[in-house]
């Protein structure tokens, strides 16, 4: 843009350090133990009891049919979903280089990106609103000193992509419920989708058309800031098919875990109804009332496949799924929490050596 002179390699990686340490730190221990997570925790436990008091679920008949599913398949189920991390992790790196974001950090390895991306997850189970995302944006920043405003873009390029795909799959979905049953799901997902899509879709063309009049009004401080994150956003779209397909990739490794959870249970759900319900669970967890939707998520699983198995079967293995998406997400993504923070630590020392003035070899300090 015009005003923002060319910089040299060295001030880049200046800006990139500085930019850093200038970041506000995002406390994940404050948030977790923050009034509104436990009181969503609360309101999530008094959900399932009411659900399970409310109906009268035999819990007997429930804990047997988990007890007695197929522990091979289960396994299988879990390492499924897993591959939907590098799938998206994949995706995502596909944005940050369309974004521009390596002309100022390194881009992270698929592996790295997943990474990232499982511990975006991990904090959207265990803090109020949702945060994973926005959390996601801040740790790949602290690693590697790339503009957070600029990765924000891409993270919210990278929700648009999935609302499009999150409604092609329910409308796929509800046609083979449709041909295949006569109980059909509720419509309301379809609608949701539907709006989802065309909010997205005019947020997005609001975006392009007014952001040189929303630079304008804009505070002087954060001019740059928009600009970064706009650019962030609109150039993510340059490899929409490549991007498209891990997208496409991540949901259908959703929807082949839920496939072997009821498969590992003995249970007869169609396809289309398997879809439906995985594609629905993401609507249901989007909901910023309990951290990963948790109770939430549950009932909608359960209710869902009540179209085609006992309440109780249903029950089972709405909870043998959320075992697998919700609690080893929470299992395995404090391991990469931990793994981010020790990279982050690393990379701190790093810099305060880098920082420090070296002597020279006549005995006077060279401060660079």
């Amino acid at each position: 843009m015009r005003g923002f002179p060319p910089r040299g390699p060295y001030e880049i990686r200046r800006a990139n350090i500085d930019s850093s340490r200038q970041q506000p730190k995002f406390s994940l221990k404050r948030r977790f133990f923050s009034a509104p997570t436990l009181i969503s925790f609360i309101l999530a436990f008094a959900i399932i009891y009411f659900l399970v008091s409310r109906f009268s679920i035999n819990l007997d008949a429930t804990w047997e049919t988990i007890r007695s599913s197929n522990p091979l398949l289960y396994l299988a189920a879990m390492l499924v979903h897993y591959t939907t991390f590098l799938f998206r992790g994949a995706r995502w790196r596909v944005l940050l280089g369309n974004a521009g974001v390596s002309q100022t950090a390194e881009l992270p390895s698929v592996f790295s990106s997943a990474r990232l991306v499982l511990v975006g997850w991990f904090t959207s189970s265990v803090t109020w609103f949702r945060m994973g995302d926005a959390y996601r944006a801040y740790a790949y920043t602290e690693e590697s000193g790339a503009p957070l405003a600029r990765t924000g873009g891409t993270i919210l390029a990278e929700r648009v992509m999935d609302v499009m795909l999150v409604f092609v799959l329910l409308l796929a979905g509800f046609i083979l419920v449709t041909l295949d049953s006569e109980n059909r799901p509720n419509q309301l997902f379809i609608v949701i989708g539907l709006a989802l899509v065309v909010l997205s879709l005019l947020g997005l063309l609001a975006m392009q058309v007014f952001w040189k009049q929303a630079v304008a009004i804009l505070p002087k401080r954060l001019r740059r800031t928009y600009v970064s994150f706009h650019h962030g956003t609109m150039r993510s779209f340059r490899t929409l098919p490549r991007a498209g397909l891990f997208g496409l990739l991540g949901w259908l490794s959703e929807v082949g875990r839920l496939y072997l959870v009821v498969s590992a249970t003995g249970l007869e759900v169609g396809i289309g109804l398997i879809i439906f319900v995985t594609v629905a669970n993401a609507l249901l967890s989007a909901v910023p009332i309990t951290p990963g939707g948790l109770g939430i998520v549950e009932s909608g699983i359960a209710g869902l496949l009540a179209l085609a198995v006992a309440e109780e079967s249903a029950v089972s293995i709405a909870l043998l799924d959320r075992s697998i998406s919700y609690l080893s997400v929470i299992i395995f993504g404090a391991v990469a929490l931990a793994y981010h923070q020790h990279i982050v630590v690393r990379r701190s020392r790093k810099q305060a050596q880098e920082s420090q003035p070296h002597p020279t070899g006549n005995g006077q300090v060279d401060s660079h």
